[in-house]
């Protein structure tokens, strides 16, 4: 009950970010599978450890981003940092060829060899990965439309699940924060048919879950985290809470922090065996919740739902990308005060 964890992804300390090449790709996968990005993320495993975490990952410092973990599995990424439109840091420019097949079960393999705790790693989904790596103007030659790039990306991602599924990690947690910026009606008014994505998110997640069992399968939507500038999209998961319910994970890691994802009674309509990564500790400014703040929150959410459900985590993982948003410390003081609330919570409630 109450368990403690994260989303995934912790700050990247400047040792880190001075050993990670410009850009993912070949290179890239060499150092992360190096023995001195071994012990970086030792490094990382035991600050979580330290904190007192129940459930943790590898901070993601394998990785630049969350999404670009595909281009270390794949070829046919080009590295595009464009502000005219906005890209990625990477953009789908030729097919794609799979070059190092099973590269996410290899770091779930030291996660879970490394630490007696609980362990999750994280997936981007297909879908994310077309909106956020797909452009017409570069892509159409290799790829005449999002759908078709994700067709190629479904059997990629799919082989690797399953090979993930067998290292022992005990949560395999796909993100897609693309579906849940969709809560915003400035964001769907921009989309001709904001059910189309909806259904083209939840579908393809579901594709890539095919065969993917004994482990439990968890759902990340939040609203992007931007560190100090805040968030992307505002509205309560009332608009996807339908198409949510059709995707067929075990958990929903979710965020409450933030006044914008609306009221804790949303959690009535999840399917009632449906297990709760409840956000409730906030990762993007600089205050510090208190134990008595998250407790707080926490509280809330099982006025609505039995507390066995309930798991504790930050909103959003401290660092999707490269760049830091926030000090390591204070990613360290905030997973404490988690821990600690979760203790508080344990005793009043088991």
């Amino acid at each position: 009950m109450f368990q403690s964890g994260v989303v995934g992804s912790l700050p990247r300390p400047k040792v880190l970010l001075d050993f990670l090449p410009e850009n993912p790709g070949k290179k890239s996968s060499e150092i992360a599978s190096s023995k001195e990005m071994d012990k970086l993320v030792n490094y990382a495993i035991s600050i979580q450890e330290l904190a007192g975490l129940d459930l943790i990952s590898d901070g993601e410092w394998r990785r630049h981003a969350y999404t670009h973990i595909i281009a270390d599995i794949a070829s046919g990424f080009t590295p595009d940092n464009r502000i005219e439109p906005h890209r990625w840091g990477i953009t789908i420019t030729e097919k794609m060829e799979v070059i190092n097949k099973g590269l996410i079960a290899k770091e779930a393999e030291f996660l879970v060899k490394s630490t007696d705790r609980n362990s999750k790693v994280c997936v981007p989904s297909p879908y994310l990965l077309a909106e956020r790596l797909w452009e017409k103007e570069l892509s159409a030659k290799a790829y005449s439309t999002r759908e078709l790039f994700i067709k190629d990306l479904i059997p990629i991602l799919n082989k690797e699940l399953l090979l993930l599924k067998d290292t022992g990690v005990t949560v395999i947690q796909i993100d897609d924060p693309h579906l849940c910026v969709l809560v915003d009606p400035k964001i769907r008014s921009q989309f001709k048919n904001p059910k189309y994505e909806m259904d083209l998110a939840a579908d393809n997640i579901n594709a890539i879950l095919d065969g993917v069992n004994g482990v439990t399968l968890a759902l990340h939507l939040c609203r992007r985290n931007w560190g100090r500038s805040g968030w992307g999209a505002d509205g309560s998961y009332n608009p996807i809470i339908d198409v949510m319910k059709r995707i067929n994970v075990d958990q929903y890691v979710l965020e409450f922090s933030i006044p914008t994802a609306g009221d804790f009674e949303i959690l009535k309509k999840l399917p009632e065996d449906s297990l709760i990564g409840l956000g409730c500790v906030g990762c993007r400014f600089e205050h510090i919740d208190t134990p008595e703040e998250i407790v707080s929150r926490v509280e809330k959410a099982i006025s609505y739902v039995d507390p066995n459900r309930i798991s504790l985590n930050p909103d959003c993982g401290f660092s999707p990308g490269k760049i830091p948003y926030a000090p390591l410390e204070e990613a360290y003081q905030k997973l404490k005060n988690e821990v600690k609330a979760s203790n508080i919570l344990r005793e009043k409630y088991e």
